[in-house]
């Protein structure tokens, strides 16, 4: 194992590596976005709004990510959407998270047992203040470990982007492979760095689980 040379390029590393955490923040925001308006459809009282709630969840978690990722950034100039591969990757990953949010959330909010919209109902509750004040604070107890589970698993998506070129660490890896010829040290580099920043992700999500199951 070269270590010299993994020392050497490790500075270039760490700004992919910085990359990857803000690729991760603006996808995981817009998927957290796309997950609520896709719970909204799914539990909307109407049928066509639940339908398309539907369709999207299914289209989106029936596909690979990355065939998203190609029809947005190769296919769209064809039906007038520029994007720049940055701007591909945040939304077209960010949609595909959405997709499994919504349902994350969705069955959070579903686990809830009924009497407790009944009663809200009973004390003079609309739909909305049932939802706000009673439902989605116990939800909420459920929701966030499934929510970092996500969260996870779009950190190690990322590395799809690589393949429209987006400067993050899987494509640096691969940049410096050609190179160097040293393709072990080289993945082992950007996987540590993986680890790293999924593990303080899981410190996080841990240290949140548990203030939200206090309050």
């Amino acid at each position: 194992m070269d270590i010299d040379l993994m020392l050497k390029v490790y500075p270039f590393f760490l700004e992919a590596a910085g990359l990857t955490i803000l690729l991760s923040i603006l996808t995981a925001i817009l998927g957290l976005f796309c997950g609520i308006l896709g719970v909204a459809a799914r539990l909307s009282r109407f049928a066509f709004i639940r339908f398309l709630g539907a369709a999207y969840v299914s289209v989106f978690r029936g596909t690979p990510a990355l065939i998203q990722l190609f029809i947005l950034y190769f296919g769209g100039p064809q039906i007038g959407i520029q994007l720049d591969a940055f701007e591909a990757g945040v939304i077209g990953l960010g949609v595909n998270a959405g997709a499994y949010m919504t349902e994350t959330i969705r069955g959070a909010i579903i686990s809830i047992d009924k009497g407790q919209r009944e009663a809200a109902r009973t004390l003079g509750l609309s739909n909305w203040q049932a939802m706000y004040k009673i439902i989605l604070p116990q939800a909420a107890r459920l929701m966030v470990r499934p929510l970092g589970v996500n969260l996870n698993m779009l950190i190690k998506a990322t590395a799809l982007v690589a393949a429209i070129s987006v400067i993050e660490l899987t494509y640096t890896a691969q940049r410096y492979i050609g190179s160097t010829y040293k393709p072990f040290e080289m993945f082992l580099l950007a996987g540590v760095l993986y680890m790293i920043i999924i593990y303080v992700v899981g410190r996080g999500v841990t240290w949140l689980d548990r203030k939200v199951q206090i309050t």
